[in-house]
């Protein structure tokens, strides 16, 4: 049996998609736990590329059962849009998906209001995608939200809609001089949606709980990274909800003792979208490089990634916040043809070295990375699929990894493809 939470361990966009992929071959059950649209995890099988935003990347073998739980908010246009897609290429997408009664729904207007307030803030903004991800976690927590089950009973949805439309159109005109929301043409939507997804909501808590009974594998599959979460990234440059092992257990309504491993998926570089702050970025034609060879564009947005160097102060706050078991380094073929490797050891603030991760974005806003120099490699390392056949030098830039956050790596992804996957030790 093995139940095991993949979790990012940077600022999101790690690789996460390929490897859940890849190890949903010996699972049951994948499970998204938190999150929403704003997150796109790209797999690459053979010539065939897949975008997944919702829906987990579970989906593309057949026989496993894919949950959406509770903790993701969920845009049903959207999602009906992604099963469509997944139709259109021949795959199926019916009872072997499931999504939470509890999960919460993005609406028309949290789109519009995320859009609002970003332009409000002019050089001040976060960078959200502008999917309504944010507004429809705050009413989650101011308990104005709608759930997907709500959508099942129409008279409850219309009174909680009108009444969320009170408040809503009153900022739409008078903080934002903006169009209102119409509560008839927004029930008909919807409305429309329940026809297409009601067959898909269901008790997600109850059968995963019954899955970890039968002693099924189970893997719980993360969007963002640590550096991302609400709690313990580099806020208010965060997502809206918890991208960390602990988003798993009450996203998906599970306990923690049913948790077998926390696997942290890292880059062999580290890469940000949108502000705040990233001691280790470059600024100059080693990013650019770094960027083009990895294909650093956002999956959802298409926008460039903020490119830098192995960061492990950020990767040391990773392992004690989810309190990782095992690691997996991705994109290692990416710095294939650097002479030099450059690894962030430490911060640098006025005259003291940080070796962990400040809590206070002026101190992080304000710190220079200390770097350490290791021999890069000229050897190709896209597609080896053994650690013994790596390059000298890639073995022990991977050895480094291990041995200066004493967490054994379990796979190294050597190239997109589901294939260029080296197993170093078996998750399950």
């Amino acid at each position: 049996m093995g139940n095991v939470i993949i979790v990012g361990t940077q600022w999101g966009d790690e690789g996460k998609g390929k490897i859940v992929d890849y190890l949903t071959e010996k699972a049951d059950v994948v499970a998204r736990y938190q999150g929403g649209h704003n997150a796109g995890h790209t797999v690459v099988i053979g010539k065939e590329q897949f975008i997944l935003h919702l829906i987990p990347s579970g989906i593309l073998h057949k026989d496993k059962l894919c949950l959406i739980g509770n903790g993701v908010v969920i845009a049903p246009d959207a999602l009906i849009e992604e099963i469509d897609g997944l139709l259109d290429i021949g795959l199926e997408v019916g009872d072997n998906l499931k999504i939470s009664k509890n999960a919460h729904v993005i609406m028309p207007y949290h789109i519009a209001l995320d859009n609002q307030k970003e332009a409000a803030k002019g050089k001040k903004k976060i960078g959200t995608t502008g999917r309504g991800i944010g507004p429809a976690y705050v009413d989650k927590m101011a308990r104005a939200g709608i759930k997907m089950v709500d959508l099942l009973w129409p008279d409850v949805f219309r009174e909680k809609l009108e009444s969320n439309l009170g408040e809503i159109n009153t900022i739409m005109t008078k903080l934002y001089n903006a169009p209102v929301f119409e509560i008839n043409e927004l029930f008909d939507k919807c409305m429309e949606y329940k026809e297409r997804l009601s067959d898909f909501i269901d008790d997600t808590d109850i059968i995963i709980n019954d899955r970890l009974k039968r002693g099924d594998n189970i893997l719980f599959e993360g969007a963002q990274g640590t550096l991302l979460d609400i709690d313990h990234g580099t806020y208010p440059y965060v997502t809206s909800s918890n991208a960390t092992a602990g988003g798993a257990m009450t996203g998906m309504g599970v306990g923690p003792t049913m948790i077998d491993s926390v696997l942290g998926i890292a880059k062999a570089y580290t890469t940000r979208v949108g502000g705040g702050p990233f001691p280790s970025e470059l600024n100059d034609e080693t990013g650019e490089k770094i960027r083009e060879k990895g294909g650093e564009y956002g999956a959802t947005t298409g926008r460039p990634r903020r490119c830098g160097w192995l960061d492990l102060v950020v990767l040391r706050h990773s392992v004690r916040i989810n309190g990782l078991t095992g690691l997996v380094i991705t994109k290692l073929d990416v710095l294939d043809g650097f002479d030099k490797l450059m690894v962030c050891t430490g911060y640098k603030y006025g005259d003291t070295v940080l070796n962990d991760f400040p809590k206070e974005l002026s101190i992080l806003d304000s710190c220079t990375p200390v770097l350490e120099e290791f021999n890069g490699w000229s050897e190709k390392t896209k597609g080896v699929k053994s650690f013994k056949e790596l390059p000298e030098n890639a073995k022990l830039y991977v050895g480094m990894i291990e041995e200066r956050l004493d967490v054994p790596i379990h796979i190294i992804s050597t190239g997109q493809d589901r294939d260029d996957t080296i197993i170093v030790k078996d998750v399950f």
